[in-house]
């Protein structure tokens, strides 16, 4: 089994990056493979609406987008991790998110999912929920923890003082590696949930 975890952090090894090598250890103690992949410093443009994705089955700009959802597509789960700024996600990472999963057409249907937010103070609730709307809106199960996935600091040693952020970050990984294997299991017994052909109803007329 495999996660791939993303870096929305310009900061190679920044507070982000400290969040998420707490899950990756975690999850690779659980023999769970990792890949933790830093696109905060890449030049990732947004999506325009092209929706040529939907005839090539990938996004029409090739880049590291294409890359990463490739590997995605052979994966069991997704971890994503965002500085907070201006109450936010790090704008690269949502241009990155917006095309990353609108423009794979593969099926995303419980690959698991997982948000890490970090932040000097504040912000952090609202840009946890901005991420976890990726994998609400794709049949993805969101892993929880103990509490919000989220660390508190301003420099990665400051995080490291974060006890209770850092137990968050190491029960997140436990918790996905369970349910990663759990839903393995369910799929060997019970096989994948029954899913009906889509409607879409616009409000305007």
């Amino acid at each position: 089994m495999k996660v791939i975890l993303l870096n929305g952090s310009p900061h190679l090894k920044g507070c982000t990056y400290t969040a998420l090598h707490e899950v990756e250890k975690t999850l690779n103690e659980e023999g769970i493979e990792t890949e933790l992949i830093t696109i905060g410093q890449r030049d990732i443009r947004g999506c325009i609406g092209c929706r040529q994705c939907k005839e090539k089955g990938e996004c029409i700009f090739s880049d590291e987008v294409n890359e990463v959802a490739k590997k995605l597509k052979d994966s069991d789960g997704l971890v994503i991790g965002s500085p907070v700024y201006y109450a936010s996600a790090n704008g690269t990472l949502i241009a990155f998110l917006d095309r990353l999963f609108y423009g794979s057409s593969f099926d995303k249907t419980m690959k698991v999912g997982a948000s890490v937010v970090s932040a000097r103070r504040a912000g952090t609730t609202a840009t946890f929920d901005e991420l976890n709307k990726y994998f609400t809106i794709s049949q993805m199960p969101i892993v929880s923890s103990q509490y919000w996935n989220m660390v508190h600091g301003n420099t990665p040693e400051e995080v490291q003082r974060d006890l209770e952020g850092l137990q968050i970050m190491r029960t997140l990984g436990h918790n996905m590696a369970f349910l990663m294997k759990s839903i393995q299991l369910g799929k060997q017994q019970f096989g994948m949930p029954e899913r009906e052909e889509g409607v879409h109803t616009n409000f305007i007329r």
